[in-house]
């Protein structure tokens, strides 16, 4: 059923034509993970009758790709447009969680004006934090919408407040100060500038009436507060900066960005400039013109300056490359993002068990698809590793690595994968001084739990900076090296029983914090080959956890447990059967009961492996193995070993 805002939506051909400048509106919304940023994207498209049909009824429209519906989560971010009161609406719904950081910074230059969501009842985190900057550098007066508002623990005057001191602590101006709220609930498909209308909404509501409101007061505050695109379509050449790409199987390589000058129509001629350099890497001429509204690509015809759109023609373009008129010779600035912290290499799988189940196991099979993954997403770094079959690949940190080794997996690859390290770098004023990444790191957990997660946060040379009680949780805010926060993740969730929620962000690369104390227990590594037995499991569950179940296959060199002990690590044969003689046995192997072993989610496997092991991945399969299968060979070169640091400083 459509709301009242839907009585001001175009027809399809109305936002195929190329309108005047005064009635576009380019917005972002950017917000903390989980805060309700598609779910908001989602009623606005939906009330404006931008949907239709079978979509009408799906939840999280936006988020398209298959990960992104099994994780509820938004990775990439996605442009989609509406039309209201004869204005066109051009709207960028952005991920949440840090480690997609790069996808925020991308589309700022895209937009005019950001809609920042806030949960009502946690308020501003580290996410919120550093959205949030990156918006304010660029002078953009942001709309601040509390969501989840009808919840009984939201806390509408406290976020303000907690908003508001944020504001002034990254130095905004006056202007950008004096935002507008709005609150609202985007499951409910109701918002409002009245606190005092949230009360008889949520009352409504609590008598299983449903709240009279819509999405309007925000599309108002829209066109009232976002400016229309300032650029010049008459007598100025074409330029757009590409901002994504993206694969149509007709049109092939499409590229998307915001036209910054002139106009453009189907059939003219184009070229594609070199981002920094301005080289010209291809010409050629458009052969299609879209424009995204809600999840369908409508084609136009003639596109000018303001306008946010996708243009297909030339297959050789990449992220941050101009795509201009034949005459136009220097290419448009782009915004360069943050660097990454992190780093693991991708190399052939050399397991014995390497081949059974994949089709794609060359390493110029994953060298090919590492370097088309760097093509669009420009927070990744590929680097040669040195070795002919492995490539380093930097990113922001382990969910966004593992999410393209859970892609390349279901594509078909096998690869082995070390374990994550830090970037260190030298500090300019001090060459002698190393710098390494910083993280602020925010953390809900109920109060009886809040001891064991500072004290083992501060091992891993945490620093407190906040303690604050938020409704019935703790709320503790720490800066700690990115080194403190690999492999904690399972910890935490241990340490809270599930209860815990762990938030972090960038913050800054700061001074070297010193070596820790060894977090995780040796392991249990396999010496033969075959099938493990019951039998054998039977007597290696007292040593410690197990990691393989009864009838998987094993081989030499693969971690096949942990020891609950710690020391070195112990070599075992899961593979044992038990003899068989003519002399009859009190017990029977039936009567064996082993521990449930958890299958590796592929988080799970890169926050828990050692420095010496490596993850190897396949299709169906996540194993743990060292990265030396020989033990003679592996114990030679533990001799040798030094850790990351001396490994940078040499």
């Amino acid at each position: 059923m459509r709301s009242n805002a839907a009585a001001s939506s175009a027809t399809e051909s109305d936002l195929g034509d190329m309108i005047p400048m005064e009635r576009i509106r380019n917005v972002g919304i950017i917000a903390h993970v989980d805060h309700g940023k598609t779910t908001l994207v989602d009623c606005l498209l939906k009330q404006s009758g931008a949907l239709s049909g079978a979509t009408m009824q799906e939840s999280r429209v936006m988020d398209s790709n298959t990960l992104e519906k099994e994780r509820g989560i938004t990775i990439l971010s996605k442009v989609t447009s509406l039309m209201y009161k004869d204005h066109r609406i051009n709207i960028v719904d952005t991920p949440g969680h840090a480690d997609f950081g790069g996808e925020v910074e991308r589309i700022l230059s895209m937009v005019d004006s950001v809609v920042l969501v806030v949960d009502a009842s946690e308020g501003p985190m580290a996410q919120t934090k550093f959205v949030l900057t990156k918006a304010l550098a660029r002078g953009i007066h942001p709309l601040v919408v509390l969501n989840k508002i009808d919840r009984p623990t939201s806390r509408p005057d406290e976020v303000d407040s907690e908003l508001l001191e944020l504001f002034l602590a990254l130095g905004a101006t006056d202007e950008q100060t004096s935002y507008d709220m709005l609150y609202a609930s985007a499951k409910e498909g109701w918002c409002t500038r009245d606190l005092g209308q949230v009360t008889a909404y949520t009352d409504a509501m609590a008598r299983g009436e449903k709240a009279d409101g819509s999405m309007v007061p925000l599309l108002e505050a829209i066109l009232d507060r976002v400016p229309a695109p300032r650029a010049q379509r008459d007598d100025v050449p074409f330029t757009m900066l590409v901002t994504q790409l993206e694969a149509n199987p007709y049109l092939g390589k499409c590229a998307s960005g915001r036209i910054s000058s002139g106009t453009v129509s189907v059939g003219d001629r184009i070229r594609v400039l070199a981002p920094g350099s301005g080289d010209v890497i291809e010409d050629g001429k458009v052969t299609k013109l879209f424009l995204r509204s809600g999840v369908q690509q409508i084609e136009m015809a003639r596109a000018g300056a303001g306008d946010l759109v996708s243009i297909s023609g030339v297959p050789s373009v990449s992220v941050n490359a101009t795509i201009a008129g034949p005459e136009v010779a220097a290419p448009l600035d782009f915004i360069p993002v943050d660097p990454p912290t992190i780093s693991v290499t991708f190399s052939v799988n050399d397991s014995p068990l390497a081949g059974r189940e994949g089709s794609l196991l060359t390493s110029n099979m994953i060298r090919d698809r590492l370097l088309r993954e760097a093509e669009t997403n420009v927070a990744l770094q590929i680097i040669n590793s040195g070795k002919s079959e492995a490539m380093e690949v930097r990113g922001r940190g382990e969910l966004q690595l593992s999410v393209l080794i859970e892609t390349m997996r279901r594509e078909g690859f096998e690869l082995s994968v070390t374990p994550p390290r830090v970037l260190f770098k030298r500090d300019p004023d001090n060459p002698r001084a190393v710098l390494e990444p910083f993280e602020e790191i925010t953390i809900d957990v109920d109060h009886d739990a809040s001891g064991v997660v500072i004290e083992k946060l501060t091992k891993r040379k945490g620093e407190l900076k906040s303690f604050i009680d938020v409704a019935d949780k703790a709320r503790l805010v720490f800066h700690i090296p990115t080194r403190g926060l690999l492999g904690y993740a399972s910890e935490f969730k241990n340490d809270t029983h599930g209860t815990g929620v762990m938030n972090h962000a960038f913050l800054r690369y700061g001074e070297y914090a010193g070596a820790f104390e060894k977090t995780r227990k040796s392991s249990m590594v396999c010496m033969s080959s075959g099938t493990a037995t019951s039998y054998a499991l039977n007597m290696m569950e007292p040593r410690g956890r197990l990691f393989v179940r009864n009838g998987d296959d094993v081989y030499p060199g693969m971690v096949v447990g942990e020891l609950s002990k710690d020391g070195s690590d112990l070599e075992v044969n899961p593979t044992k059967a038990k003899q068989l003689t003519n002399i009859r046995a009190a017990g029977k192997d039936e009567t064996i009961r082993l521990t449930p072993v958890k299958p590796w989610a592929l988080e799970e496997a890169i926050a828990y492996v050692n420095p010496d092991e490596a993850i190897e991945v396949t299709p169906t399969q996540v194993r743990l193995r060292k990265q030396i299968l020989d033990p003679l060979r592996r114990k030679q070169f533990s001799r040798k070993r030094v850790s990351d640091i001396e490994d940078f400083l040499n």
